[in-house]
């Protein structure tokens, strides 16, 4: 009796574990379906040399008027790629109107800013040099200032070999577009997860994904980096309060002056969602159970409990990824040609 015991007991441990193989496949058959893990490289087409360049110029203060504000001031690669705060710091301590977003795997989004105004990251980059809030500087100066330092020439000839005029202030954007193309965060443990690894995500973990799925959180929060794909009206079933979603904020209206984008804003990414509160475009919760639990009632129009929330940040915290390691450039001094700097 004792051999047909142990075996029967062999034969339920191994159905258990084949029930349990077959259950987290297809928990993670269906999360492969609607998200894709981070690649390890953005592009393979990236040149080198523009990435050097872009390097030095989104740590180079002297992109701002007042030779203060960097692009790494607002969206700092120590703390995942944001700042940190509701609304940055600018020219003259002028508070920006919204959330600095992260630039973190940024190049995977359809758009960018809150509202999707640049269609790619050297459109952006261009934005905040030359917003009267923000650097405060114009295209003019910034070519004045690169082409004052010898060594910034030479960078930017060895970058752009084609071009007669190497230094210009278009080139500028697409040097900071190649570098911030490689401000990507792949191997988290999300992603190992979804590359087969069952053990990267604990028992919570593995609810809070189910949890997110069967939610709904995936119509705006899917693909590479868990949205950043489209655009939804804010309070699509009941709006926040004005705290959170500010009325003279419109959103995407101010781009496409169209009625039905009043309110509407590009959906989040949430990749390292853990390391860049506070949250919302408006930057005004801090919380990411508060930030949760908020998305249930506005856009889902379900009041979800602790347990679900507490779930779903479980998951959330596994979705942060290898944060890029960037060695700080020795930048070019200034010279007498110089401009010099403005309050």
């Amino acid at each position: 009796m004792q051999p047909i015991k142990l075996a029967l007991g062999s034969l339920l441990l191994a159905v258990s574990t084949a029930a349990a193989h077959a259950n987290a496949d297809v928990l993670r058959d269906s999360a492969n379906s609607i998200f894709k893990p981070i690649p390890e490289q953005a592009s393979d087409k990236l040149d080198p040399n523009q990435v050097d360049l872009g390097r030095q110029l989104f740590f180079e203060p002297r992109l701002s008027a007042s030779h203060v504000i960097s692009c790494n001031t607002c969206h700092n690669i120590g703390t995942g790629g944001a700042d940190n705060v509701p609304t940055s710091s600018g020219h003259a301590w002028q508070k920006g109107a919204r959330n600095s977003p992260t630039v973190f795997n940024a190049v995977f989004n359809v758009a960018q800013f809150w509202d999707g105004r640049a269609k790619d990251l050297e459109e952006q980059a261009k934005g905040p040099v030359q917003n009267p809030v923000e650097m405060h500087n114009t295209p003019k100066n910034v070519e004045a200032t690169l082409q004052s330092m010898p060594e910034y020439v030479a960078a930017f000839e060895k970058a752009f070999p084609a071009d007669k005029q190497a230094v210009s202030f278009d080139n500028m954007a697409r040097a900071l577009q190649a570098f911030e193309s490689t401000l990507i965060t792949p191997d988290s443990r999300f992603d190992l997860y979804l590359k087969g690894d069952d053990k990267a995500l604990d028992a919570r973990e593995k609810k809070g994904l189910q949890t997110f799925m069967s939610s709904g959180c995936i119509s705006c929060h899917n693909g590479v980096n868990l949205g950043g794909q489209a655009y939804f009206p804010f309070g699509l079933v009941k709006k926040p309060d004005g705290k959170i979603l500010p009325s003279g904020d419109k959103g995407r209206f101010e781009v496409t002056k169209t009625q039905n984008d009043q309110y509407v804003f590009r959906a989040a990414p949430l990749r390292n969602i853990a390391l860049t509160a506070p949250y919302f475009h408006s930057g005004k919760v801090w919380d990411l159970e508060e930030a949760v639990a908020i998305m249930g009632t506005a856009q889902l129009g379900k009041q979800l409990n602790a347990e679900e929330v507490g779930d779903i940040v479980a998951f959330l915290k596994s979705v942060t990824g290898k944060q890029p390691k960037v060695e700080y450039p020795l930048l070019p001094p200034s010279t007498a040609e110089t401009p010099r700097p403005v309050d």
